[in-house]
């Protein structure tokens, strides 16, 4: 889901990852149009896409492949009104370098849900972050930007609102103040980016990359999906089988609509068994800061002193005034573990155990586009502070050293009272779909492993390919270059 934790399976090195973004607006975005009719085809074919130069990158991104096109593709903002009002999707195609070779169109999605996909084509070639050379020659790379995200059409909605929702609701009244202004937030997103902010669902953008797909003149398309792309590669195997040649999903979201409770019950056991497995590695190398302690006990004890009240935010010379109470704690233990450094995040559990040294506090809170995405495609709607404080109970019970995931906590609450309601999920169009491979971490927090194993199962034919490492988005280079390296195999040959 958010794309923000990589895996890092050694202690002592943190991996760097460029982001590439472009600053620039949809409004900013000046190349050809294609008008891209229902995909059912009822309304006949699309217009051939005219490419142009892409735009420039300002400092201090670098610009993009020189061998880069972009242009934009009309797509209707209600699926169900073909012949209304239309939104222009940013489409970027990095071509195939062998020609002669070319297998066909490779369609990636980043995840996020927010992130700008077309930056996968417009920085294919990235020695860092792009794609293996030999893919390169095999492919035309196309990405694009999902509706309502980046340079098409970005939605907007008031900041200022969501800096006044309570982050965790301690009691009834709190909850229905988080529901009341979760609600004055959509609603303040449908006034400021119009009815676009009520259809950013993953079945809408589906369609769209059908449409994209028609636009390209291709008659089947590989789709390559990481995190929430993976949610977006299902629903396209669900609407257009017939028009996938391959399907890889990397770090696999669970597509069977969790409730509230399973989808933080996941999460929560994944977080809880990174801990187990710092603990482990605490055991084994002298140079933990916790070096000779049980790091489970060490973390409990913690917890102990949260709820007494007596639990304190290190300093240098020893513990501040502030205090740090349980909810703090969990939420430092989600990131510190997601990102899996674990000589930094036992230095940071030695700092709170003895009051003295540094922490790196993030502060908790789920995205506002993300919001217009994942409460639309879930339903993780709760019924009352009740209902609310008995899921939070048994999910403490089964991650008990951890009590829960602060991301998954966040997506949950941010649904809570959003005007936009769950949309229904799509009916399985008939046909045949290509093996799908879906490869996951063992500890994955963002999208966890049995997710992960329900995403296989969801298709006739797929296979589950995992790594044992902590962390999140296995397609890169380094330490999870064995993932890279299987899902290209499959994606050149995906019935060999």
């Amino acid at each position: 889901m958010n794309t923000s934790m990589r895996v890092n399976t050694k202690p002592n090195t943190r991996r760097r990852i460029v982001s590439v973004l472009l600053a620039l607006s949809a409004s900013a975005v000046s190349v050809p149009a294609a008008t891209a009719q229902e995909p059912s085809g009822a309304m006949g074919a699309p217009a051939p896409i005219s490419w142009g130069a892409c735009p420039k990158a300002e400092p201090p991104s670098p610009d993009p492949s020189p061998r880069a096109q972009c242009a934009t593709v009309e797509v209707p903002v209600d699926w169900s009104k073909p012949e209304g009002p239309k939104v222009g999707i940013f489409v970027a195609r990095h071509r195939a370098t062998d020609p002669a070779r070319r297998i066909g169109v490779l369609m990636s999605n980043p995840g996020g849900p927010g992130a700008s996909g077309a930056d996968d084509a417009l920085y294919a070639d990235d020695p860092v972050e792009g794609y293996d050379p030999a893919m390169l020659q095999r492919f035309d790379m196309v990405g694009f930007d999902p509706r309502g995200i980046g340079r098409s059409q970005n939605a907007d909605c008031d900041d200022t609102i969501a800096a006044s929702i309570p982050a965790r609701p301690h009691n009834a009244a709190e909850f229905e103040r988080l529901r009341t202004l979760n609600g004055r937030l959509a609603e303040s997103c449908l006034k400021r980016t119009g009815p676009l902010a009520a259809h950013m669902d993953g079945e809408s953008v589906a369609r769209d990359m059908d449409a994209i797909r028609a636009a390209l003149g291709e008659r089947e398309i590989s789709f390559l999906g990481h995190s929430y792309g993976t949610f977006l590669g299902e629903r396209y195997a669900r609407l257009f089988p017939n028009r996938l040649r391959a399907l890889a999903l990397d770090s696999a979201m669970d597509p069977d609509r969790p409730d509230a409770e399973r989808y933080l019950t996941d999460g929560s056991v994944t977080i809880d068994s990174a801990l187990k497995r710092l603990a482990a590695w605490c055991e084994k190398n002298a140079d933990c800061a916790l070096a000779g302690q049980d790091l489970t006990a060490v973390t409990d004890e913690l917890f102990a002193r949260a709820d007494a009240g007596k639990l304190r935010e290190p300093g240098p010379n020893g513990p501040t005034q502030t205090k740090v109470d349980a909810d703090k704690l969990s939420d430092f233990l989600t990131r510190a573990l997601g990102h899996w450094n674990p000589q930094e995040a036992a230095q940071q559990l030695a700092a709170l155990h003895t009051g003295k040294g540094e922490v790196n506090w993030t502060p908790a809170g789920a995205d506002l586009k993300s919001r217009l995405v994942l409460c639309r495609d879930y339903d993780f709607r709760i019924r009352d502070f009740a209902q609310y404080r008995a899921i939070r109970e048994r999910v403490a019970k089964a991650a008990p050293h951890v009590r829960y995931n602060a991301q998954a906590l966040d997506i949950v609450l941010g649904c809570q009272g959003w005007t936009m309601p769950p949309k229904p999920q799509p009916a399985r169009a008939k046909g045949d779909l290509p093996p799908v491979l879906v490869v996951n971490a063992t500890h994955d927090m963002a999208s966890p492993l049995p997710g992960a194993q329900r995403m296989a199962r969801a298709f006739p034919k797929a296979s589950l390919f995992t790594m044992d490492v902590v962390g999140h988005w296995l397609y890169r280079r380094g330490e999870t270059e064995e993932a890279m390296r299987v899902i290209d195999a499959y994606l050149t040959k995906p019935k060999g």
